[in-house]
């Protein structure tokens, strides 16, 4: 063990998880034994509270940033940063005037969609571009044939997005970051960020690797995440996370 690291931290999809969604049991192991040894592990992931809870309940994560930043989770502490109902209503007016787009309002208990959406779980809501009642948006997700230009171009102060899977538009709140949840997460337990390794394999993982002691690209990361990794390992498939772990913390 050539490295002291006292905070692992890691994106979910692509990267800890197989392209199936399964964790190895290697992995788990791994991460476990890191547990045992003081080594903080945590999460940063767009995914909503509840499609983590599988994950946090095999692992135990001392905390996790979901949806992007727009919720950060430590302990019994819980941090928010939705977006202001005028602002997703103003966006999403302008979204629903394109038919050919497909978008949904993420709530972090409910994804409501105007349209089918196969990939994804959903509550069918017909009142757009209202919000649901008493409901407050965490992420708009917009896809379709130049939705990114789209959106870049109608998106007002307060708000900023990013593109996930190289076509999904995940528009936030501008104090929603991933980055920011993995800075306060790493606070919270006096962990400074170079005493950190992060692992991501998308544009969302660029700022956290950059700001994180270490940056460790899986190798189906797109280029963009490679090219300021400080290394690049194997897949999510061939555990490429818990390999470089294992040979370098533990």
């Amino acid at each position: 063990m050539g490295i002291i690291m006292k905070a692992i931290i890691t994106d979910l999809d692509r990267t800890l998880l197989r392209t199936d969604k399964s964790l190895s049991e290697y992995t788990v192991a791994v991460l476990k034994e890191c547990k045992a040894k003081g080594i903080k592990v945590m999460a940063a992931t767009a995914r909503p509270e509840r499609t983590v809870k599988e994950y946090d309940e095999v692992i135990g994560f001392d905390a996790m940033t979901v949806m992007n930043g727009a919720k950060v989770m430590v302990g019994n502490q819980v941090m928010t940063y939705g977006i202001p109902d005028r602002l997703a209503e103003e966006i999403l007016s302008k979204v629903c005037e394109r038919k050919e787009f497909l978008f949904s309002v993420e709530t972090g208990e409910i994804l409501y969609a105007r349209d089918h959406i196969p990939e994804f779980e959903y509550t069918l809501h017909t009142e757009f571009p209202r919000l649901p009642t008493g409901e407050t948006a965490y992420k708009i997700l917009v896809s379709g044939e130049g939705a990114a230009d789209f959106v870049k171009d109608n998106l007002t102060e307060g708000l900023h997005c990013t593109v996930a899977n190289g076509y999904l538009v995940q528009i936030m709140s501008k104090d929603a970051k991933k980055s920011e949840g993995v800075r306060v997460m790493l606070d919270a337990f006096g962990i400074a960020p170079e005493e950190a390794v992060y692992f991501g394999d998308d544009f969302d993982d660029v700022e956290s690797m950059q700001l994180c002691g270490i940056g460790v690209a899986v190798d189906n990361a797109i280029p963009e995440v490679k090219a300021v990794a400080d290394e690049v390992v194997d897949s999510n498939d061939a555990d490429g996370v818990a390999k470089w772990i294992e040979a370098h913390l533990l």
